[in-house]
């Protein structure tokens, strides 16, 4: 059904004014059972309404439902870019959807200007009444001696007035643009004490003497909120105008901070129970830091060469088994299950903060590299067919350290230009010639042994692998990485796009993408993809599986792989299972096949009879190395999140959670800032190829410019 806007102008009226009827189909959430459905809408901006049908034919007659916009409250929905609600004074409410975001963005300027104007209106028709400009006494719930109103009591005196003015003689300065904070925090405060004002009105009871359907309560409801709204309004202006200030002075396509969150009036209870919103003077000095203006550096996309010297080896071992906070919120796993529906799209969806393990995304990927002499030995392979083989037993080997602990819980989703840098050093000894990839396992004591033991070699008695992974962006959420090996002349360079859908008991991310292997040695490249992944057994004991069919290419030597990860069936089978085959494509020979488990023991049997096994839990794992917290900038992952990380370590679910909503507005609102002011994101390691991002300065072309000026030069 067409969804396109249509606007009439109403008669009479200048083309510079925004006073206008609109009408078109809204999508407008119904219930759990019945969904979305398409309705049509009619702002009458002379009423004051807002009106819907059931369809457009049906529009002459008496509409379906009517709201009141007087008083009402227009939030534009953080959960996507084409939702909204409408909060109506007498506490009902719409949550209705547009097709894109340009056309929320208009339904949602006309519905405010239109509340504006009425509420506007009803203050002037209705003179203030005595002594109101309202502090509540107490708070607390319906039943509590604080909120039971004695007889004699009416709605006037439930509440304790007080007016106040500035100090004689002192003058309020004139607004500049680095008083925009200090503005921000005074109505940070401000709302915090109008949020305690209607939760104050909503939990007085629904009968008696003074009830929460007061008329006088409902209007001081309404005009608390419509004020809130104006403020927020005004300031929004005044960041608009330092915004463009600041962009007339900076290089095109910088990204402008957003200042603070534009206050979402709306969201007062989550998971249907009241929320405690502190002020924010009341939050830690790390959230307001998450949320205050971007330091310079973060204005700076320019790409940075990160020196591997450096970086330390990595010390931290967050093993995700602790099952103890899932077991506390299950009610909470339990409320937001009742909210979805199958198949649903959650890329949207914020999850829970106890369900996260401590580790970006980024960082995930670069854990999958945490096999190093495996990655460096393909290059060293002799044929095509050896190298190919090389290459599948690393790729199966990697995911089982992407794992951290057999609990299946969620990275962190990065947030844009976000980064992550680390490298690995591997001694060339430990790298496999062509004898065949050395698969023996060292204890953890000899791997400690063999780590100290790196730290004292020559750079010529290691290989370095440097790894970089940037959020490039947000909707959808894209992720690129890179990892090189200057020594050996290889490199990869991937793009995933992370799907998530709801699927009853279970939850599916399909990894959309494709990774490029070049292994300039041999003027080879290596085409290959991602499995899915499910989250099941989300109620009980999560635990992670992975699915589906990828397959590896080399066109230039005519070898591919095919591999499969099956997902366990209902009644019996094995958990993990992965089959795969190699084969030369011009001859259709299989010249090696694999099957086993892909977190466990894998089994490899070459075309000449030989079998290989390999037992992942006795590997050898290499520790990434990674620059202290100090020397990484803003927007890398274990700086951006030590807040979070360190909350969730310590166990403090809520303050971890204050921390991942403190970065989260911030993204939301510097993304619609750029849309206001029509400023492109601006990456700062990729580069957009096609369908796909490319690393701005991969080796085949460092080699490629190398060779160039070597033949030059003879």
């Amino acid at each position: 059904m067409a969804a396109a806007l249509t606007r009439k102008r109403r008669p009479g009226r200048a083309a510079g004014d925004h006073m206008e009827n609109i009408y078109g189909y809204l999508m407008k959430y119904t219930n759990l059972v019945t969904g979305w459905q398409y309705r049509f809408f009619v702002l009458n901006n002379d009423a004051g309404l807002l009106e819907y049908f059931v369809n457009e034919q049906s529009r002459h007659l008496k509409p379906r439902g009517t709201l009141q916009l007087a008083g009402a409250v227009i939030s534009p929905s953080d959960e996507d870019s084409h939702t909204f609600t409408v909060n109506a004074a007498s506490g009902e409410q719409y949550k209705l959807r547009a097709t894109d975001a340009k056309e929320r963005q208009h339904w949602v300027s006309r519905l405010q200007i239109c509340t504006q104007h009425h509420t506007e209106a009803i203050g002037k028709n209705n003179p203030p009444l005595k002594s109101r400009s309202f502090s509540l006494a107490s708070q607390g719930s319906a039943n509590s001696p604080g909120v039971q109103r004695r007889p004699s009591q009416n709605a006037v005196s439930f509440f304790n007035v007080g007016h106040h003015r500035l100090p004689s003689g002192k003058r309020v300065p004139i607004m500049q643009p680095d008083h925009l904070v200090d503005v921000r925090e005074m109505m940070s405060q401000a709302e915090g004490q109008q949020r305690d004002l209607i939760r104050s009105i909503e939990c007085l009871p629904v009968s008696g003497h003074l009830t929460s359907l007061d008329q006088d309560l409902l209007m001081l409801k309404a005009t608390s909120m419509a004020t809130m709204n104006c403020l927020n309004d005004c300031f929004h202006i005044l960041q608009l105008q330092h915004a463009s200030q600041q962009k007339g002075s900076l290089p095109a396509g910088t990204a402008i901070s957003w200042l603070d969150p534009k206050i979402s009036l709306a969201n007062h209870f989550k998971n249907g129970a009241a929320q405690n919103f502190p002020a924010e003077v009341n939050k830690p000095a790390s959230v307001r830091e998450e949320q205050s203006i971007a330091e310079p550096c973060q204005l700076t996309r320019e790409p940075e060469e990160i020196n591997p010297d450096e970086e330390l080896e990595d010390i931290c071992d967050d093993k995700e088994d602790d099952l103890g906070a899932v077991e506390e919120q299950r009610s909470v796993i339990l409320h937001l299950l009742s909210q979805l529906k199958l198949g649903m799209d959650l890329t949207r969806v914020v999850l829970p903060t106890f369900i996260l393990e401590k580790r970006s995304l980024l960082e995930m990927y670069a854990d999958f590299m945490s096999h190093p002499d495996l990655f460096i030995a393909i290059t060293n392979g002799t044929t095509p067919e050896e190298r190919m083989i090389r290459f599948v037993e690393y790729y199966l080997t990697s995911f089982h350290e992407g794992r951290k602990g057999a609990i299946a819980k969620k990275p962190y989703n990065p947030i844009i230009g976000e980064t992550f840098h680390c490298s690995w050093r591997m001694p060339k000894s430990d790298v496999a010639t062509d004898a065949g990839i050395n698969f023996s396992a060292h204890s953890s004591s000899e791997q400690v042994t063999l780590s100290k033991d790196r730290e004292g070699q020559t750079e010529l008695d290691y290989y370095t692998v440097k790894f970089v992974a940037e959020q490039v962006s947000h909707h959808p959420p894209v992720s690129g990485f890179y990892a090189e090996c200057v020594e050996r002349k290889m490199c990869v360079n991937a793009h995933v796009w992370t799907k998530s859908k709801f699927l009853g008991m279970s939850i599916g991310v399909t990894m959309i993408g494709e990774g490029l292997l070049s292994l300039l040695e041999h003027g080879e490249e290596y085409t290959f993809s991602l499995p899915c992944a499910y989250a099941r057994s989300i109620l009980t004991v999560p635990w992670v599986e992975l699915g589906g069919k990828v397959n590896i290419n080399c066109a230039k030597t005519g070898y591919s792989a095919s591999i499969n990860f099956h997902t366990k069936p209902f009644y019996g089978g094995k958990l993990h299972r992965v089959t795969g085959e190699v084969k030369q494509n011009m001859t259709n020979t299989v010249v090696c096949r694999v099957q086993g488990e892909w977190n466990s023991v894998l089994e490899f049997t070459y075309s000449n009879g030989e079998t290989k096994y390999v037992d992942l839990t006795k590997l050898s794992v290499t520790r990434k190395r990674v620059r202290p917290l100090e020397k990484q900038g803003p927007f890398e992952s274990r700086r951006l999140w030590q807040h979070v990380t360190e909350s969730l370590r310590d166990g403090d679910i809520d303050k971890a959670t204050e921390h991942k909503r403190a970065l989260e507005e911030q993204q939301r609102n510097e993304e619609r800032l750029r849309a206001e002011t029509e400023t492109p994101w601006r990456t700062k390691y990729f580069l957009k190829d096609g369908d796909g991002w490319v690393y701005h300065k991969p080796l085949w072309k460092t080699v490629s410019t190398v060779q160039t000026q070597q033949t030059d030069t003879n």
